[in-house]
């Protein structure tokens, strides 16, 4: 098998030989073109003095592609036939570097845990169906994650990105606001995948920075988050009216925090759902 980055008819072969038929429920669309790998590569800013968590490798695109830049490669992969085949992959293209690579056979909800050095970025093509979950996962999981970037579907990339008072602003965007900020940096056409997906990708540059400063823990704000958008239409005094009790009670918790109970949860930024949870918090003691 020749060196370097994946093409059309390598990411074939490397099906056909493990038997590999693509699944949508796994989001399995595999990247063929190099370029559009070293354009990801480069949009990431990563480094040889990187440790990169990439979730979902399947065949090894980017992976062979973030390897090429230098980084260290801790991979997290479902698929028990691609993470098999994925060391492999990598001694054949880039031998010179597969000591700068790892792979570990899992889950990437149920990974909590990883050996030393730790994570400095993630650049991963998240699979559409997990694309969140999996990204507040890991962000949560693992804090020497410093910056990263992941491709997803381009409407989950708006959303992630998105601001107070927007359409497209909700739970994704206000969650991923504690960990980190979060532009849209590029967008990614159907044509470069195998299978070709029926949607855009959008890559979505993220930069971690400190939580709000308040009392109240994570786990508390997020509820916040759910019930005020779990009702979206609904002014927050009665979106939040089950999470506090009663809409009076609701009223009370807005009004220490600071916050109009007229309005909706699409206006606040991270900070706000902070001050709610901390004020209920207080209110409770």
């Amino acid at each position: 098998m020749a060196e370097g980055l994946l093409d059309p008819r390598t990411i074939r072969e490397l099906a056909d030989e493990i038997g590999l038929r693509p699944t949508k429920q796994r989001g399995q669309n595999f990247v063929h073109d190099a370029n559009t790998v070293r354009r990801i590569v480069a949009a990431a800013g990563v480094t040889s003095g990187d440790v990169v968590l990439e979730i979902g490798p399947g065949l090894g695109s980017l992976t062979l592609g973030l390897l090429e830049a230098g980084a260290q490669v801790v991979a997290i992969e479902i698929d028990s036939a691609l993470a098999q085949r994925l060391p492999r992959t990598v001694a054949e293209r880039l031998p010179q570097a597969a000591d700068r690579f790892r792979v570990i056979e899992a889950d990437a909800l149920s990974v909590d845990v990883l050996d030393d050095p730790q994570p400095t970025r993630v650049v991963a093509n998240l699979p559409y169906n997990v694309s969140v979950p999996v990204l507040l996962h890991v962000l949560t999981r693992f804090p020497s994650l410093n910056a990263g970037l992941v491709m997803v579907q381009s409407e989950v990339a708006d959303r992630l990105v998105a601001g107070p008072g927007s359409r497209t602003y909700g739970v994704p965007s206000a969650k991923l606001a504690w960990y980190a900020s979060a532009r849209r940096v590029g967008s990614v056409p159907p044509k470069v995948f195998w299978p070709i997906p029926n949607v855009d990708s959008g890559l979505v540059e993220l930069v971690r920075r400190e939580p709000p400063a308040s009392a109240a823990s994570r786990e508390d704000v997020f509820a916040v988050i759910d019930a005020a958008f779990s009702q979206r239409r609904k002014m927050l005094r009665s979106a939040l009216a089950g999470r506090f009790g009663s809409s009076a009670a609701a009223e009370e918790v807005l009004a220490a925090a600071g916050v109009d109970p007229q309005a909706r949860g699409e206006v606040l930024g991270i900070a706000d759902f902070a001050r709610i949870a901390e004020a209920a918090a207080q209110r409770l003691r």
